[in-house]
């Protein structure tokens, strides 16, 4: 009889940097929200979301994986290079609903799916993904 205690290669998401290491670290979080962008780009869903954004995205790219390095256990990058943030009230001034947040969710459903994650890790950030978006939407009064 077996008496180890099972174990499993699966790293347990949200604890310690798992979760940043799944994403790829930088160059996985950078090629995720290069993905997200393109998307919100692309389908007609995310066109209110992304006239929110100004023209250039180069600062909200690198700003959106600034903060995911962090959100997800690793190298507090955001907070390094531009200062602490409260996700919701840096949004509060935008007029987000469940439309909104929807579409943002979405599209980050799309670039996620191009990502080569462990299908456990996709499915996982997508739920976490949701808590910041329904933050914001409350935040923003929707």
């Amino acid at each position: 009889m077996n008496t180890e205690p099972h174990t499993t290669n699966t790293p347990e998401y949200g604890v310690g940097d798992n979760s940043y290491l799944a994403a790829g670290e930088l160059p996985g979080l950078t090629k995720l929200v290069n993905d997200f962008y393109d998307i919100m780009d692309d389908i007609p869903e995310s066109k209110r979301i992304r006239d929110m954004h100004p023209d250039d995205l180069s600062e909200s790219r690198q700003k959106l994986a600034y903060f995911l390095s962090g959100w997800l256990g690793g190298p507090r990058l955001y907070r390094e290079t531009f200062g602490p943030i409260s996700i919701p009230a840096s949004h509060s001034h935008l007029d987000i609903g469940a439309k909104e947040s929807d579409a943002w969710i979405l599209c980050m459903q799309k670039a996620v799916e191009l990502q080569p994650y462990e299908e456990s890790f996709k499915l996982y950030l997508i739920e976490q993904l949701r808590v910041p978006a329904g933050r914001i939407q409350m935040a923003c009064g929707n």
